[in-house]
């Protein structure tokens, strides 16, 4: 498994642990080593995504993306949307503990999770596609829209605004904002209780739920994603 992601499990609940070192930018690598990792935690009752302190995820690693091969960088895009959508309708209950900074991809990943908690800090959680030359795809737009208002969908997608802790708590962004050192421990807290449900049932309503939209936007991904513009970070 890739380094970044390291994978354990306590009392039926999978923790995948991203942690570059850095920032938590996501390669092609990650998104193998993730995938992984949930193959693995299908095998339990829920799940739980943690960031390193300070960072959850800064997104696609933007950095290196523009000098990879255009084959390569098509792969890394394609499995990009599939691995979030995977998160999305994953068969177990998700809980994100957004553990600092959670910028484009990163956000997008947090919002694929049931439930978001969220660091206290001088954090910001941002969609900043539009700030950085990019057009947010089809795929992230529906999981976007699963837990933004639509009252905010301008103001989140469109403006490309950074949120604070707080500030994503009070437009429902995130469900709690926690102190650092009770981060990881709250997020198990309320996942607990979520072992107990039906996993059956809640699979399958999980995916008729989100059937739709998920359907609609995946036939839109090659197209979307080859087209996707990636060039050095300004």
């Amino acid at each position: 498994m890739n380094e970044a992601i390291t994978y354990t499990q306590r009392d039926g609940i999978a923790e995948i642990h991203l942690d570059d070192g850095k920032v938590n930018a996501m390669t092609l690598a990650v998104f193998e080593a993730l995938n992984a990792a949930l193959d693995r935690a299908e095998q339990e009752r829920a799940l739980v995504v943690v960031g390193r302190p300070g960072v959850f995820s800064a997104g696609l690693n933007v950095k290196v993306l523009p000098g990879l091969p255009a084959a390569e960088l098509r792969t890394t895009l394609v499995a990009f949307a599939r691995t979030l959508l995977r998160v999305f309708t994953f068969p177990r209950p998700t809980v994100a503990a957004v553990s600092g900074h959670a910028i484009a991809g990163g956000a997008i990943l947090a919002f694929a999770c049931d439930h978001r908690y969220a660091a206290s800090g001088p954090f910001r959680l941002q969609l900043n596609e539009t700030a950085i030359g990019l057009t947010l795809p089809s795929w992230a737009i529906v999981i976007c829209e699963s837990v933004i208002a639509r009252r905010h969908e301008a103001e989140a997608m469109l403006h490309a605004r950074a949120y604070a802790p707080e500030e994503a708590l009070a437009r429902g962004l995130v469900d709690a904002v926690v102190p650092p050192d009770v981060l990881l421990e709250q997020a198990r807290e309320a996942a607990a209780p979520l072992t107990k449900l039906d996993l059956p049932g809640y699979a399958a309503t999980k995916a008729r739920l989100r059937a739709r939209a998920v359907a609609w936007a995946t036939e839109l991904i090659d197209a979307e994603m080859s087209a996707l513009p990636i060039r050095p970070p300004r």
